[in-house]
């Protein structure tokens, strides 16, 4: 009888502990990132980053990604790309200000790989190609 009274008291705190651990779990095909980290969807990014720091602007850097939106009255390209390190950006989508040839070459929809320079605004495209 000891025995098996030993064994229901270790064994209950234990199913405890499993059950309360398994209502905890995040499903990983929705938890990508950590939960400490801002969603890309979720980040403010507008024609006017103003979070940047005028001395980080006139920064290169380059990435790839795909062409969202195309403002050709704005000069803008909107770009769903990829983490920038050199810049220490995340994955999110952004639009670049473009001069007019810059904007010619590309459509929505493309698969693109970009060099730009920081601005106080956000960024600048400096050359941009189809992949």
């Amino acid at each position: 009888m000891r025995t098996t009274t030993y064994l229901t008291l270790l064994a209950a705190p234990l199913a405890l502990a499993a059950c309360d651990n398994a209502s905890e779990t995040a499903e990983p095909s929705e938890t990508m990132m950590s939960e400490g980290m801002a969603d890309a969807d979720s980040m403010p990014m507008g024609d006017d980053m103003g979070a940047m720091d005028p001395a980080e602007a006139g920064q290169a850097g380059s990435g790839e990604g795909s062409v969202t939106e195309i403002d050709q009255a704005e000069g803008k390209v909107t770009i769903d790309h990829g983490p920038i390190a050199a810049v220490g950006w995340p994955a999110m989508t952004m639009a670049f200000s473009a001069d007019e040839a810059t904007i010619d070459k590309v459509a929505v929809g493309d698969r693109v790989t970009f060099e730009f320079r920081t601005t106080e605004g956000g960024g600048e495209l400096t050359a941009i190609s189809k992949q």
